[in-house]
C-alpha cells in the first residue's frame, strides 16, 4: 500500500483523538470544593448558600466564592446546582444588594486562585471545572 494511505489514516486518528480530547474536557464535571472544616452538602443547602440565603451550615459561617463571570465552569456550576443561567443570576444579586439583603458571592479568576482560597479559608466554598482537580482538594458535592 502507498505511503499516503497510512498518512492519511494517521490524520484521520490524529484528527478523531484531538476532537474526543476536545469534547471531554468541554463536558468535564464541575466539582463543589470546600475547607477542610465543613461536612458534604446536598444541593438544597448548596443552592441556599448561592443565593444568599444560608450563611451557616452545620455549626461554620460559611463563604461562598464564584468563578468570574467569563468562565465557562461558572456557566456549567449556575446551570447544574441552581438551574439558572448567568443572566438571572446576575438579576438575582443585583436584586438583593438593592434591597440590602446582601451582596454576591466574591469571584476569582482561575482554579488555582479558587483552590488556593478554599484550602486556606475556614468555611470556604467554591467551585472548579473537574480537569483542574488535584490531590488533597476536599470534594462536597460533583455533577
Amino acid at each position: 500500500m502507498p505511503s499516503s494511505f497510512f498518512t492519511r489514516i494517521y490524520r484521520w486518528a490524529l484528527t478523531l483523538l484531538l476532537a474526543f480530547a476536545v469534547l471531554g474536557h468541554a463536558h468535564a464535571g464541575v466539582l463543589v470544593i470546600g475547607h477542610a472544616n465543613l461536612a458534604k452538602l446536598d444541593e438544597a443547602t448548596l443552592q441556599k448558600v448561592y443565593t444568599g440565603k444560608v450563611f451557616d451550615v452545620g455549626g461554620i459561617n460559611v463563604v461562598a466564592i464564584n468563578a468570574s463571570s467569563n468562565n465557562p465552569v461558572r456557566g456549567r456550576f449556575l446551570q447544574s446546582f441552581l438551574n439558572q443561567d448567568e443572566e438571572k443570576y446576575t438579576a438575582y444579586w443585583t436584586v438583593r444588594r438593592y434591597i440590602g439583603k446582601g451582596t454576591p458571592p466574591k469571584e476569582f479568576s482561575s482554579s488555582a486562585e479558587i483552590i488556593q482560597f478554599v484550602q486556606n479559608t475556614p468555611g470556604a466554598i467554591g467551585y472548579i471545572d473537574e480537569a483542574d482537580a488535584k490531590p488533597g482538594l476536599h470534594i462536597l458535592l460533583k455533577k
